[in-house]
Protein backbone atom coordinates (compact mmCIF):
# COMPACT_ATOMS: atom_id res chain seq x y z
CA UNK A 1 0.00 0.00 0.00
CA UNK A 2 0.89 3.71 -0.42
CA UNK A 3 0.04 6.65 1.54
CA UNK A 4 -2.71 9.48 -0.16
CA UNK A 5 -1.10 12.29 0.47
CA UNK A 6 -2.96 15.55 2.56
CA UNK A 7 -3.29 19.35 1.49
CA UNK A 8 0.12 20.09 1.79
CA UNK A 9 3.39 18.86 -0.19
CA UNK A 10 4.58 16.58 2.37
CA UNK A 11 6.07 13.32 0.92
CA UNK A 12 7.19 10.07 3.17
CA UNK A 13 10.37 8.33 3.02
CA UNK A 14 11.76 7.65 -0.28
CA UNK A 15 12.81 4.29 0.93
CA UNK A 16 9.28 3.61 1.13
CA UNK A 17 8.89 3.56 -2.23
CA UNK A 18 7.44 0.02 -4.02
CA UNK A 19 10.46 -2.46 -5.89
CA UNK A 20 7.35 -3.25 -8.39
CA UNK A 21 6.07 -1.17 -9.79
CA UNK A 22 9.64 0.40 -8.87
CA UNK A 23 9.25 3.85 -7.73
CA UNK A 24 5.74 4.56 -6.62
CA UNK A 25 5.56 6.19 -3.60
CA UNK A 26 2.86 8.06 -3.30
CA UNK A 27 -1.14 9.09 -4.47
CA UNK A 28 -2.88 12.34 -4.21
CA UNK A 29 -1.96 15.86 -3.85
CA UNK A 30 -1.70 18.46 -6.78
CA UNK A 31 -0.12 19.48 -9.65
CA UNK A 32 0.45 23.22 -8.42
CA UNK A 33 4.06 25.00 -9.16
CA UNK A 34 5.05 24.57 -5.03
CA UNK A 35 4.07 20.32 -5.49
CA UNK A 36 5.76 20.25 -8.42
CA UNK A 37 9.09 21.90 -7.37
CA UNK A 38 9.26 20.59 -3.88
CA UNK A 39 9.20 16.93 -5.36
CA UNK A 40 11.62 17.62 -7.59
CA UNK A 41 13.86 18.59 -4.43
CA UNK A 42 13.44 15.68 -3.05
CA UNK A 43 14.00 13.48 -6.56
CA UNK A 44 10.25 12.72 -7.04
CA UNK A 45 8.43 12.93 -10.22
CA UNK A 46 4.40 12.72 -10.88
CA UNK A 47 3.44 9.81 -13.45
CA UNK A 48 0.18 8.68 -14.22
CA UNK A 49 -2.57 8.05 -16.85
CA UNK A 50 -5.82 8.92 -17.70
CA UNK A 51 -8.29 7.85 -15.23
CA UNK A 52 -5.99 7.95 -12.30
CA UNK A 53 -5.06 9.50 -9.48
CA UNK A 54 -1.94 11.36 -9.68
CA UNK A 55 1.24 9.42 -8.62
CA UNK A 56 4.37 10.07 -7.65
CA UNK A 57 7.53 8.04 -8.11
CA UNK A 58 11.07 7.94 -6.94
CA UNK A 59 12.67 4.85 -8.64
CA UNK A 60 15.43 2.81 -7.34
CA UNK A 61 18.80 2.40 -9.20
CA UNK A 62 18.14 6.53 -11.02
CA UNK A 63 19.34 7.06 -14.51
CA UNK A 64 21.36 10.49 -14.95
CA UNK A 65 23.45 11.99 -17.48
CA UNK A 66 26.50 14.09 -16.45
CA UNK A 67 26.68 16.84 -19.29
CA UNK A 68 30.40 17.20 -19.23
CA UNK A 69 30.36 13.22 -20.35
CA UNK A 70 27.73 13.41 -23.09
CA UNK A 71 28.49 10.56 -25.48
CA UNK A 72 27.34 11.69 -29.19
CA UNK A 73 27.02 8.95 -31.71
CA UNK A 74 29.14 9.37 -34.92
CA UNK A 75 26.05 9.07 -37.02
CA UNK A 76 24.61 11.82 -34.97
CA UNK A 77 27.62 13.96 -35.12
CA UNK A 78 27.81 13.50 -38.67
CA UNK A 79 23.92 14.65 -39.02
CA UNK A 80 24.83 18.14 -36.46
CA UNK A 81 27.90 18.69 -38.94
CA UNK A 82 25.74 18.64 -41.76
CA UNK A 83 21.80 18.92 -42.00
CA UNK A 84 20.07 22.23 -41.81
CA UNK A 85 18.14 23.25 -39.04
CA UNK A 86 17.86 25.81 -36.18
CA UNK A 87 17.60 24.95 -32.48
CA UNK A 88 16.27 27.25 -30.17
CA UNK A 89 15.20 27.45 -26.16
CA UNK A 90 11.88 27.97 -24.50
CA UNK A 91 10.67 29.87 -27.69
CA UNK A 92 7.82 27.11 -28.26
CA UNK A 93 7.05 25.62 -24.62
CA UNK A 94 3.34 24.60 -24.98
CA UNK A 95 4.02 23.19 -28.82
CA UNK A 96 6.72 21.00 -27.56
CA UNK A 97 4.31 19.80 -24.69
CA UNK A 98 1.71 19.25 -27.64
CA UNK A 99 4.50 17.19 -29.40
CA UNK A 100 5.36 15.14 -26.50
CA UNK A 101 1.84 14.41 -25.92
CA UNK A 102 0.69 13.22 -29.00
CA UNK A 103 -0.31 9.41 -29.28
CA UNK A 104 2.39 6.95 -30.01
CA UNK A 105 0.94 3.55 -29.54
CA UNK A 106 -2.77 1.77 -31.27
CA UNK A 107 -4.20 2.38 -28.83
CA UNK A 108 -3.75 6.55 -28.52
CA UNK A 109 -2.92 6.95 -25.13
CA UNK A 110 -0.70 9.16 -23.68
CA UNK A 111 0.30 10.18 -20.19
CA UNK A 112 1.07 14.26 -20.71
CA UNK A 113 -3.14 15.13 -20.32
CA UNK A 114 -4.19 18.26 -20.25
CA UNK A 115 -3.89 18.44 -16.53
CA UNK A 116 0.19 18.24 -17.21
CA UNK A 117 0.07 20.04 -20.06
CA UNK A 118 -1.67 22.98 -17.80
CA UNK A 119 0.60 22.12 -14.58
CA UNK A 120 3.85 22.11 -16.41
CA UNK A 121 2.76 25.19 -18.47
CA UNK A 122 2.30 27.14 -15.06
CA UNK A 123 6.27 26.05 -14.44
CA UNK A 124 6.97 27.44 -17.31
CA UNK A 125 5.59 30.66 -17.09
CA UNK A 126 7.23 31.07 -13.63
CA UNK A 127 10.67 30.35 -15.25
CA UNK A 128 11.26 26.47 -13.98
CA UNK A 129 10.33 24.44 -16.90
CA UNK A 130 12.19 24.54 -20.28
CA UNK A 131 11.99 23.48 -23.59
CA UNK A 132 14.31 23.00 -26.52
CA UNK A 133 13.41 23.09 -29.83
CA UNK A 134 14.58 21.94 -33.30
CA UNK A 135 13.61 23.79 -36.63
CA UNK A 136 13.55 22.89 -40.26
CA UNK A 137 12.79 25.28 -42.94
CA UNK A 138 10.86 26.91 -40.25
CA UNK A 139 8.54 24.35 -38.99
CA UNK A 140 8.76 22.72 -35.17
CA UNK A 141 10.07 19.03 -35.87
CA UNK A 142 11.20 17.79 -32.57
CA UNK A 143 12.22 18.52 -28.92
CA UNK A 144 11.81 18.16 -25.74
CA UNK A 145 11.07 19.82 -22.20
CA UNK A 146 11.77 19.29 -18.16
CA UNK A 147 12.42 21.06 -15.63
CA UNK A 148 15.54 23.25 -13.50
CA UNK A 149 15.90 24.09 -10.05
CA UNK A 150 19.53 25.78 -9.22
CA UNK A 151 22.27 23.49 -11.63
CA UNK A 152 20.34 20.24 -11.90
CA UNK A 153 18.08 19.77 -14.63
CA UNK A 154 15.21 16.71 -14.66
CA UNK A 155 14.32 15.65 -18.45
CA UNK A 156 10.22 14.76 -18.52
CA UNK A 157 9.90 13.53 -22.60
CA UNK A 158 10.99 14.67 -25.50
CA UNK A 159 9.23 14.09 -29.80
CA UNK A 160 10.51 14.15 -33.20
CA UNK A 161 8.79 14.49 -36.22
CA UNK A 162 11.91 14.16 -38.29
CA UNK A 163 14.78 11.92 -38.07
CA UNK A 164 17.08 13.28 -35.76
CA UNK A 165 15.33 16.23 -34.45
CA UNK A 166 14.76 15.48 -30.69
CA UNK A 167 18.26 14.25 -30.95
CA UNK A 168 19.56 18.06 -32.07
CA UNK A 169 17.75 19.30 -29.54
CA UNK A 170 18.99 16.89 -27.00
CA UNK A 171 22.48 17.59 -27.78
CA UNK A 172 22.47 20.93 -27.34
CA UNK A 173 20.82 21.63 -24.09
CA UNK A 174 22.96 18.74 -22.95
CA UNK A 175 26.24 21.22 -24.20
CA UNK A 176 24.32 24.39 -23.09
CA UNK A 177 23.68 22.96 -19.43
CA UNK A 178 27.02 22.15 -19.18
CA UNK A 179 28.81 25.54 -20.32
CA UNK A 180 26.27 27.11 -17.87
CA UNK A 181 27.46 24.94 -14.82
CA UNK A 182 24.70 21.85 -14.66
CA UNK A 183 26.32 18.63 -13.28
CA UNK A 184 23.52 16.26 -13.76
CA UNK A 185 20.42 15.15 -15.72
CA UNK A 186 17.77 13.55 -14.46
CA UNK A 187 16.87 10.62 -16.69
CA UNK A 188 14.30 8.99 -14.29
CA UNK A 189 14.94 5.31 -15.85
CA UNK A 190 17.20 3.60 -18.20
CA UNK A 191 16.39 3.19 -21.92
CA UNK A 192 19.08 2.17 -24.57
CA UNK A 193 18.29 5.33 -26.18
CA UNK A 194 19.61 6.76 -23.30
CA UNK A 195 22.78 4.55 -22.04
CA UNK A 196 23.56 5.48 -26.18
CA UNK A 197 24.39 9.13 -25.15
CA UNK A 198 26.13 8.10 -21.71
CA UNK A 199 23.76 7.99 -18.98
CA UNK A 200 23.98 5.67 -16.43
CA UNK A 201 22.33 4.12 -13.56
CA UNK A 202 23.32 5.42 -9.85
CA UNK A 203 21.78 4.32 -6.60
CA UNK A 204 19.00 6.52 -5.57
CA UNK A 205 20.30 7.29 -2.35
CA UNK A 206 23.67 8.73 -4.02
CA UNK A 207 20.97 10.59 -6.41
CA UNK A 208 19.10 12.43 -4.06
CA UNK A 209 22.64 13.46 -1.81
CA UNK A 210 23.40 15.12 -5.12
CA UNK A 211 20.20 17.11 -5.94
CA UNK A 212 20.12 18.25 -2.87
CA UNK A 213 23.85 19.84 -3.40
CA UNK A 214 22.76 21.56 -7.26
CA UNK A 215 18.91 22.45 -5.98
CA UNK A 216 20.55 24.68 -3.93
CA UNK A 217 22.76 26.27 -6.11
CA UNK A 218 21.64 29.88 -7.71
CA UNK A 219 19.05 28.80 -10.25
CA UNK A 220 19.27 30.54 -14.05
CA UNK A 221 15.39 31.36 -14.30
CA UNK A 222 13.59 31.53 -17.45
CA UNK A 223 13.10 32.07 -20.35
CA UNK A 224 16.62 30.54 -21.72
CA UNK A 225 17.74 32.80 -24.69
CA UNK A 226 19.35 30.48 -26.98
CA UNK A 227 19.28 30.31 -30.79
CA UNK A 228 21.91 28.15 -33.06
CA UNK A 229 21.36 28.18 -36.60
CA UNK A 230 23.28 25.42 -38.88
CA UNK A 231 22.68 26.07 -42.46
CA UNK A 232 24.32 22.84 -43.55
CA UNK A 233 27.19 21.81 -45.73
CA UNK A 234 27.99 19.37 -47.93
CA UNK A 235 31.60 17.83 -47.88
Amino acid sequence: MIPWLGATPVFPPLARALTEPNGLLAAGGELSPGWLLAAYRRGIFPWFMPGEPILWWSPNPRTVLVPTALHVPRSLAKVLRHRGYAVTFDRAFADVMAGCAAPRDVQGGTWITDEMRAAYGDLHRLGHAHSAECWIDGQLVGGLYGVAIGRMFYGESMFARAPDASKIAFVHLVRWLAGQGFELIDCQMRTDHLARFGASEIDRDDFVARLGILTDRPGLPGPWDYHCDNPGRTR
